[in-house]
């Protein structure tokens, strides 16, 4: 296994641990060499939303759709994070932002 999947897969052991902090550092250790790696964006994106920190949950999300934009999963994915993000701060740009996801993930589909 390369260093990159040695250190995904220990972030995502820690992270089903509970051990957020320590699994952000893993996923972070794989972006510092592999700055393209969707699998880290989207495992941060759910850790951070598990600490409730929207603005890093969101980011890393929208990174990934930004790297693989014609993969539907991606902007499902980006879609919970946004409703994540507004059931915790009931900001209203959050569920509009989930809509817009979700209907590029069903475009992406080709359903409507």
């Amino acid at each position: 296994m390369s260093d990159t999947s040695t250190l995904y897969s220990e972030g995502e052991k820690l992270r089903d641990e509970g051990k957020y902090e320590e699994a952000i550092e893993k996923f972070k250790a794989v972006l510092a060499e592999k700055p393209e790696h969707v699998l880290s964006h989207m495992a941060l994106a759910v850790t951070y939303g598990n600490l409730n920190q929207f603005a890093e949950a969101c980011y890393h999300a929208e990174t990934a759709c930004q790297l693989e934009p014609g993969d539907p999963f991606n902007f499902t994915a980006l879609s919970v994070t946004y409703q994540k993000a507004f059931e915790v701060t009931r900001d209203p740009v959050y569920i509009e932002k989930a809509e817009q996801a979700k209907h590029h993930s069903d475009a992406s589909r080709g359903g409507m």
